[in-house]
């Protein structure tokens, strides 16, 4: 019988393979609160205790542009740490299908766009966020070195920007979309200008939670493929920070309080992604389209504002 573990199992991502495989009793998710994963016993003591054949590693310390400006050190070590050990104890139990994941962000910042699996290491990452970049290329390291050394079935995927329900809603610490969900429900609350740092104009492509989630458990049945694979919508579907921002202040009927504050960062321009061999693989990916997403994680966002993360 399979025995799949997810690591970071509450978070975005793991909340939405948990809801997709609904009470599938070979999945085991687990988060900070059962295991330590930065102390290697722990790890170890996990995967002795639930033995699993497949392991689906989404834990990381993660966070939005200033928190990967003002914790480099964090961002750095707490990131090698925890997938130093998942990728060793998934090693040495003799786990047949290791997926773990990385971010476009991680890509160089001077490069030829759209970006594809083969340009992950051609230069140095944007320095806004170069810290959790080069703990993240060490993961996609880690696992080609067990592949060529050992023969181990380890890979990563690439996605894009992530958004959905059961995000991090943080002002400080969370991503694009989510803080801009929350700073606009906030702002809305107070009668306030709803302000976004920076000019809007950055470019990004989003994939919603529910569909990274479906390709997630579709390569985990795929033993033939063991590389990085991007996982992301059509670069044609790039969205402005600005755009989203309107679509988010629209759900909140608000639009005509949104401010820029033109001081403040832009962080990287683009990191147009090329997502052929993705395509190639599976054929038509049926994604759910930004205002769709945005309309459906607002919606969960105010439904669940005194039990989310924020």
């Amino acid at each position: 019988m399979e025995k799949i573990l997810v690591t970071g199992g509450r978070g975005l991502v793991g909340a939405a393979i948990n809801k997709i495989v609904g009470s599938d009793s070979s999945y085991h998710f687990t988060n900070s609160s059962e295991t330590d994963l930065y102390e290697y016993k722990s790890c170890r003591e996990l995967f002795q205790k639930y033995q699993p054949t497949k392991v689906i590693h989404l834990a990381a310390n993660v966070g939005g542009l200033f928190k990967n400006m003002n914790q480099k050190v964090d961002m750095l070590e707490k990131n090698i740490i925890i997938n130093y050990n998942v990728i060793k104890c998934s090693h040495e139990f003799g786990v047949k299908k290791f997926i773990g994941c990385l971010s476009t962000c991680i890509f160089p910042d001077e490069t030829v766009y759209p970006i594809n699996e083969d340009t992950l290491h051609n230069g140095p990452p944007h320095s806004s966020n170069y810290a959790y970049a080069y703990a993240k290329r060490m993961l996609e390291i880690q696992c080609r070195l067990y592949r060529e050394q050992y023969g181990d079935n380890f890979m990563c995927i690439i996605p894009t920007n992530i958004y959905g329900p059961h995000d991090n809603f943080n002002l400080n610490d969370s991503h694009v979309i989510p803080g801009l969900i929350h700073k606009c429900y906030l702002a809305k609350k107070e009668e306030k200008d709803f302000l976004v740092f920076g000019t809007g104009r950055p470019l990004r492509q989003f994939i919603y939670s529910d569909d990274l989630a479906k390709f997630i458990i579709w390569l985990l049945d795929n033993l033939e493929y063991n590389e990085s694979l991007i996982v992301s919508p059509d670069p044609a579907e790039e969205t402005s920070i600005g755009k989203i921002a309107e679509l988010i202040a629209n759900e909140f009927n608000y639009l005509d309080k949104l401010r820029y504050d033109t001081s403040k960062s832009d962080g990287q321009y683009r990191k147009t992604a090329d997502n052929s061999k993705l395509k190639k693989m599976y054929g038509d990916l049926d994604l759910t389209n930004i205002e769709d997403g945005i309309k459906k994680t607002v919606k969960w966002f105010k439904n669940n504002y005194n039990t989310c993360r924020k």
